[in-house]
């Protein structure tokens, strides 16, 4: 009998010794996304600042100098190796996602580092710039509640009017190595700087703050902030928008190269190779990107027509957009606040049946707004995600810079993507979710993020819309947009093609305006490989609820397909095959 206690005290001993280091893996594991999260908050603050990471806001990274970068390479190397010495066997489900999503965001940005990419800083369609201009509007991520908040920007301003004299400096090494963006883009950046100067003070941008003061502030902090503010607009924002635009007019047009592709570079074959990976999260190469694009483009075409006969156009396909484009009975409005209206009215249609889809819903608040105007002329409509306190609503940005040409044949589309159950849900959901760990909830992919957002336009017939046959072809418009960007981003940068040669391959298979897909061509040119993300992240998320459907048979789920594929958030396509794959086995 003594023997048996003895037994039975040794293997209980065992297991709580087991356990207990299983726990302390966990609590190493835990620390570990933890120090990752924070790591790679102060390397970005900018989007802390917008994740609502509350307490970087009065930092800004210098991300082409050679010490950033060096900050960078030291980061990943850390985790790199720091995952050496995790026993992935103890981790859950869900932290082996974790693990094997730093892994893969560590490697990329290894690769990418190797590239020298911080010689061209400036773009017109993303980056440090915009960003801070939009913040300095009062009304985005910047948060302006309490006075610490208000002294958090000064600081940050001032930083911002050294970081455009570090562009300047590394552009010019990028002029005398022949690292430089296109003429054509240097032509749009050039406004996004001469413009931003203004006579008076209180006019300008970055003192828009100042006017949306909170009445709770005393009068003595009310004027110590206008006039620091005001000081440092004056002093040091002013003059270096005004050199910088100098310098882009006088050193960098001349400098620009004449090729649209990166692929034209000593290293971009590399580079975009990288940047398809990064985007896609998958080792699909270029070729075979741009040869999924053609495929998609003739499918694409040919539900097009079916359109086009019914609704009675008797000429080419070709003609049908031009009649699409130029339709008066599609630019319906006066006033920009008629454009908001419609899609206030397309989200009341689509809600009583996006509970027929969705059991997830998220809680944070929604809202629709006109692009602010300093980026409206350059801007798509896009998504902000809001603060996962519930602080700051989500919102949908539409840019109407001519409100009498607004043409909104494919805004039903436009809404289910950038908003419900778009972008939306998708983004909000994900940071609502406190059972994933920090890094997970402030996290993008763009094949994951941009693929479900595509996907979604797919669900407009179950949400009760399309039952306008043009907003029905604009659907299939906005799909073959996506398509057409496997074709060019992929024929810009790995075949050559020139900006034209791109803008006519738009113009021959999609019914957007010229000066609308001039724009587009012009953002793939800024941002190589991001345009793959969407079509490929989508065709990913149809194959696999066409698997489910077909596997699951009369026990598939709808509701419960959508949890699945939305409860992790986002993460390489790869893991969210394996963890679809998991659940119809189960």
């Amino acid at each position: 009998m003594k023997k048996c206690t003895l037994l039975l005290l040794t293997i209980t001993a065992s297991l709580l010794l087991v356990n207990c280091k299983s726990e302390e893996k966990k609590q190493d594991f835990s620390a570990l996304t933890k120090s990752y999260f924070d790591g790679k908050n102060a390397l970005s603050p900018l989007d802390a600042t917008q994740n609502g990471q509350n307490e970087y806001n009065d930092q800004l990274q210098f991300e082409m100098t050679d010490s950033y970068r060096k900050s960078q390479m030291d980061f990943y190397t850390k985790y790199e190796n720091t995952l050496t010495t995790i026993d992935t066997l103890a981790l859950s489900e869900e932290e082996k996602n974790s693990y094997e999503i730093i892994k893969w965001e560590v490697a990329v940005g290894k690769e990418l580092l190797a590239q020298p990419t911080n010689l061209m800083p400036l773009q017109q369609f993303w980056g440090t710039h915009l960003t801070m201009g939009q913040f300095a509007g009062g009304t985005s991520g910047q948060p302006f509640k309490t006075e610490k908040d208000y002294a958090n920007f000064l600081v940050r301003m001032e930083k911002y009017s050294v970081w455009i004299d570090s562009a300047m400096v590394y552009m010019k090494k990028g002029i005398a190595q022949g690292v430089v963006i296109p003429k054509a883009l240097t032509e749009k950046v050039i406004p996004q700087f001469e413009e931003m100067p203004t006579a008076n003070v209180e006019d300008n941008l970055f003192y828009s703050a100042i006017k949306l003061m909170p009445a709770t502030f005393s009068e003595a902090s009310k004027k110590e902030f206008s006039e620091k503010y005001a000081a440092t607009i004056t002093a040091k924002l002013i003059p270096q928008y005004k050199k910088m635009t100098e310098f882009l007019k006088k050193e960098y047009l001349p400098a620009s190269r004449t090729t649209s592709g990166i692929g034209s570079l000593a290293f971009g074959k590399e580079l975009y190779a990288i940047y398809a990976k990064q985007w896609t999260t998958t080792e699909m190469k270029p070729e075979a990107i741009h040869e999924l694009g053609l495929r998609e483009v003739a499918r694409l075409n040919a539900e097009m027509e079916k359109v086009k006969n019914q609704v009675g156009f008797k000429g080419t396909l070709i003609a049908f957009f031009d009649e699409v484009r130029n339709k008066k009975e599609l630019k319906p409005f006066k006033k920009p606040e008629e454009v908001l209206a419609n899609f206030e009215s397309i989200h009341a249609r689509i809600k009583p049946n996006v509970d027929k889809l969705f059991s997830l819903q998220p809680k944070t608040k929604f809202e629709i707004r006109r692009t602010e105007a300093f980026r409206e002329k350059t801007a798509s409509a896009e998504y902000m995600q809001g603060t996962a306190d519930g602080t700051r609503p989500g919102v949908f940005y539409v840019p109407i810079p001519d409100v009498v040409n607004y043409n909104f044949y494919g805004d039903e589309d436009l809404f289910l993507h950038e908003a419900i159950p778009g972008h939306h849900f998708q983004m909000s959901l994900q940071q609502e979710n406190t059972n994933l760990p920090d890094f997970r909830r402030f996290n993008w992919f763009g094949a994951y993020g941009e693929g479900w957002a595509l996907y979604t336009e797919s669900l407009g017939t179950e949400l009760g819309l399309y039952k306008d046959p043009y907003q029905y072809f604009g659907m299939l418009s906005n799909e073959i947009h996506r398509a057409i960007r496997l074709v060019v981003d992929t024929g810009i940068h790995s075949k050559g093609w020139s900006r034209e040669q791109a803008i006519q391959y738009s113009l021959n298979n999609e019914a957007e305006s010229e000066a609308s897909i001039v724009s587009e061509i012009e953002r793939y040119m800024a941002i190589p490989g991001q345009a793959l993300s969407y079509k490929i992240g989508q065709m990913k998320i149809i194959e696999l609820r066409k698997k489910a459907e077909a596997k699951m048979g009369t026990k598939f789920d709808i509701k419960k397909f959508h949890e699945k594929v939305l409860g992790s958030g986002v993460m390489p396509l790869a893991l969210l095959e394996k963890k679809i794959n998991a659940w119809i086995k189960e």
